[in-house]
Parts: C-alpha cells; structure tokens; sequence
C-alpha cells in the first residue's frame, strides 16, 4: 500500500517540490470475542492473514485445520481498515490470551507492550527434510522481483514462504518485518499450505521474534538479507531451526543446522 506525499528537497542549499511514494502505515486494532487484544502498526492490506498469523504465532489459537471468523469492525475515511474482531470459542483460546500486549505494538518491534516475556520456545522441531543450498540465491530472486510496495517506496519489508523445490508459495509486504512474517503464516494457513512451506525468507534482519515465528508455525529454514542476532543464532539452534543470513546475489552464511543444508 502506497500514498503520494509532496516535500521539499535541499540539494546544494536549492530547493525544489517533490511528490514520492511513501509505504503507508496505518494502526489496527486486534479484539478477541469483543475484548481488545492488541494495536499493531502495519501496512493496510491482509487483514484477515495478519490477524490469523498473530493469533498462532502469539500462542492464542493453534488449530491449524479451522480458522476463526475475522470481522472488520470498522475502517477510515481512506477505506483502510482499522478494527478487527476474532471469535474464538473461550474453551479454545490459549495462554497468549493472558499475555496479550498492553500498549501499542510499533512496527520495529512485534514483542513491544508485552505484558509478560518468556524466551523459552519449548522441544525442537522434529524436522528431517533437506534444503539445497543452490535454491536460497533463487528464492530471494524470485521475492524481490515480487515485491510491488518496496520497489514503488522503498519503504517496505518483505516475507516470502517457499516448498522443499524452491516454490513460492506465498509473499507478503508491511512496513515492519514481523508483521510480513505473520502475514505469511496467516497466508498460507487461509490457503491450507502451511505444511507444505518448509522455509521463510525474510527481507531485513533476523531476530528472536522472527525465528519464535517460524517455530511456532513449524517451519524448519529460516533465510535473511540482512545480519541475525546473537539471540536469533542461539535460539534457532536450540529448536531446529536452520538460520541463514547475509544471502545476498549468490552466498549466504550458515548459523545453524548447517547439516540441513546440501
């Protein structure tokens, strides 16, 4: 989602009007059964896979077979949307129900306004599928060329799930990183394909939250442009997780399950 936004530009100490393209960011307002949840900043667009990827990888409600009813309750004068409401069965509902967000959560950081923290993920994956190393340079091709907000603002991150063949299966644009991630998983379970991804690409950094992501949606291969964290390493070793980062043009680095990799 873009908007047109007029500035002036100093160059040489002259100055001239402007019109860019800026990625558009706007709040959303998450309510389960009726009772506020959380805020999110993101981009407008994928509701329904935003909320539904927040509701698993948040530990709220796993079910991956059924999904919830999503409503819109309300949107702005730009037709934006800007409240959702989940209906989730009460004996359904899981312990992220009782660690929802506070305050609003900012598009840098999907963990902000938190209630409670806990770093402890559970047992590794159970995963014994391989990856060829020759598809990872391919896949990132293959979602750059897809991503429409960033090349019109470069404002954007960018999240993309592939199958075991370096098929794209689905591609998701926000203006933060762990909105992309979660509007992917939401994505594929709206598509059914969750079990068919086997790897996330992301278009930033790699951090705790986004390898939390991953394992909480039980993909085994984690992939980034940029640098991971520390955390992001140690953790993803922890629990199966095969992270890779820096791919960029025809390397990438291995920090973790490197033996999933051929």
């Amino acid at each position: 989602m873009i908007q047109e936004v007029q500035g002036i530009q100093i160059k040489n100490n002259a100055k001239k009007d402007v019109n860019d393209t800026l990625a558009v960011e706007e709040m959303l307002s998450i309510s389960i059964n009726a009772e506020p949840y959380t805020i999110t900043m993101r981009s407008p667009g994928s509701e329904q896979a935003l909320v539904r990827g927040i509701l698993l990888t948040e530990d709220v409600y796993s079910n991956i077979e059924k999904d919830p009813v999503v409503l819109v309750t309300n949107k702005n004068e730009m037709g934006y949307v800007t409240a959702i409401n989940a209906i989730i069965p009460d004996t359904q509902l899981e312990k992220g129900i009782e660690t929802k967000r506070n305050l609003m959560s900012v598009t840098s950081c999907g963990m902000c306004g938190k209630k409670e923290t806990n770093l402890s993920l559970g047992e590794a994956l159970n995963n014994t599928q391989k990856l060829a190393g020759q598809h990872i340079p391919k896949m990132f091709q293959t979602m750059r060329a897809a991503q429409q907000t960033f090349e019109q603002s470069g404002g954007s991150h960018a999240s993309a799930a592939f199958d075991s063949k370096g098929h794209m299966l689905s591609i998701q644009e926000d203006i933060g990183r762990h909105n992309a991630v979660d509007k992917v998983i939401g994505d594929l379970l709206l598509q059914k394909k969750l079990n068919d991804a086997i790897c996330i690409l992301v278009s930033g950094r790699l951090s705790y939250e986004i390898v939390s992501k991953a394992y909480k949606a039980g993909i085994p291969f984690l992939a980034a442009v940029s640098a991971p964290s520390s955390m992001a390493v140690n953790v993803a070793e922890e629990v199966g997780i095969c992270l890779m980062a820096f791919c960029r043009e025809d390397k990438f680095t291995v920090y973790s399950r490197i033996e999933n990799i051929v």
